[in-house]
C-alpha cells in the first residue's frame, strides 16, 4: 500500500519498521523528552513536522542509531531505495563534562536520580551553569542532512527521526548525555568515584573524637559518654574549642559506614528490562447501548419518537 507525498509520488509502506508508541496526540511522555520536543517544535516548522509524526506512526523509519555527536536513520520514503538521516550535535570536550559530573555528584539527590535511571529535573541548569546548554538553542545548532530530493530541512524524514528519537530518550535518558558524548557507564561511574571520594573525606577530627568516645562507653562498662565531654577529651591536647555545631558520629553510623555496596545495579532498578508498550485496544461499545436496554417511553415522554432523537443525540 502506498500514499502520495507532497509531489504526488507514492509513499512506499513497509512491514517491520521502528513504529511510534504513540498512536494520536501528542508524542513524548518524559519531562526530557518534551523538553527536546519542544525545542524542535519551536522552529517553527509547520507540516513537515505533521508529516514526519505520520512517518513515524506508520513505521516508516527502518534503522534509528544514537552515537557521539550524531543520530543516523534510514527511512523508507517514495523511491525503492531508503534515505539516509543524520542529525549531528556538538560533543561537549572533557572539561565540560567534568563540570557537570562534579555538580551532579555533589548533589545527593540528583545522583541518586541518576543512578535510578532518571535525568533529574534541574539538570538543565547544572548543563547551563557548566556552559553547555544540554538541549539544542536553535535549528542551527543542529547538523541537519537526508539523502531525499527535497530541499526543504529538516525533511519529513528529518522530523520522523526527530520523534522517534524522543520516544527513544523515553526509554533510556541516558542516550540524550551519549549523544553529548557521555556514554551511560563511563559517568555512572564517575559520579561514583566523586561520590565516594565526598564521603571518605571526613575531618580527622570527627575520627578521633569517635574513637575517644567508644573508648569511654567501655571504661564505663558501656555506659553513654556525654558528647560535650567525648568532644572535650578528643580536642584536649590540640588546644581545640569543641564544636557546638557538629555532633559526635553514633554507634549506627559508624556500623553503617563499614557495610559494604550491595552487588546490585541499583541504577537499574526502577528502569523495567523491556521497554514498556501501550496496550491493545480494548472493544467500545456502542454509544447508544444503553438505550438500547431501556424500554420504550410511554406516549406522555415523546415514545418510540424520543428515543430516536435520543439516540442521534447519544451517537
Amino acid at each position: 500500500m502506498t500514499r502520495p507525498d507532497h509531489w504526488g509520488n507514492r509513499t512506499l509502506r513497509v512491514e517491520g519498521g521502528i513504529r511510534a508508541r504513540s498512536t494520536r496526540g501528542a508524542i513524548g511522555s518524559s519531562w526530557w523528552s518534551k523538553r527536546f520536543l519542544a525545542v524542535l517544535e519551536s522552529f517553527a516548522l509547520g507540516t513537515r513536522l505533521t508529516r514526519g509524526r505520520n512517518y513515524a506512526r506508520a513505521g516508516q523509519v527502518l534503522s534509528l542509531d544514537i552515537t557521539p555527536g550524531a543520530v543516523e536513520a534510514t527511512v523508507q520514503g517514495s523511491r525503492p531505495k531508503p534515505y539516509e538521516a543524520r542529525i549531528g550535535l556538538a560533543v561537549f570536550p572533557g572539561d565540560v563534562w567534568a563540570r557537570v559530573e562534579a555538580a551532579l555528584a555533589a548533589e545527593a539527590l540528583g545522583a541518586a536520580k541518576l543512578l535510578a535511571g532518571e535525568l533529574p529535573p534541574h539538570v538543565e541548569d547544572v548543563f547551563t551553569g557548566a556552559g553547555a546548554p544540554l538541549f539544542p538553542a536553535r535549528i542551527t545548532d543542529l547538523g541537519l542532512h537526508c539523502s531525499c530530493p527535497d530541499s526543504a530541512v529538516p525533511c519529513k524524514h528529518l522530523a520522523a527521526t526527530f520523534y522517534l528519537l524522543a520516544e527513544r530518550f523515553d526509554a533510556d535518558p541516558f542516550q540524550i548525555l551519549l549523544w553529548r558524548g557521555r556514554a551511560r557507564d563511563a559517568l555512572l561511574a564517575n559520579l561514583r568515584e566523586l561520590r565516594t571520594g565526598a564521603d571518605s573525606a571526613a575531618p580527622a577530627e570527627a575520627a578521633e573524637a569517635a574513637a575517644v568516645a567508644g573508648a569511654g562507653a567501655a571504661a564505663l562498662g558501656g555506659a553513654a559518654v556525654p558528647a560535650q565531654a567525648a568532644q572535650a577529651a578528643a580536642l584536649a591536647d590540640t588546644g581545640a574549642e569543641p564544636s557546638r555545631a557538629a555532633p559526635l558520629p553514633t554507634r549506627t553510623a559508624r556500623v553503617l559506614a563499614e557495610l559494604t555496596e550491595p552487588e546490585v545495579e541499583l541504577e537499574r532498578f526502577w528502569v523495567p528490562p523491556v521497554p514498556v508498550v501501550d496496550p491493545e485496544p480494548v472493544a467500545v461499545a456502542e454509544r447508544d447501548l444503553l438505550l438500547r436496554q431501556l424500554p420504550t417511553p410511554g406516549p406522555a415522554l415523546g415514545g418510540p419518537e424520543l428515543l430516536r432523537v435520543l439516540r442521534s443525540w447519544y451517537r
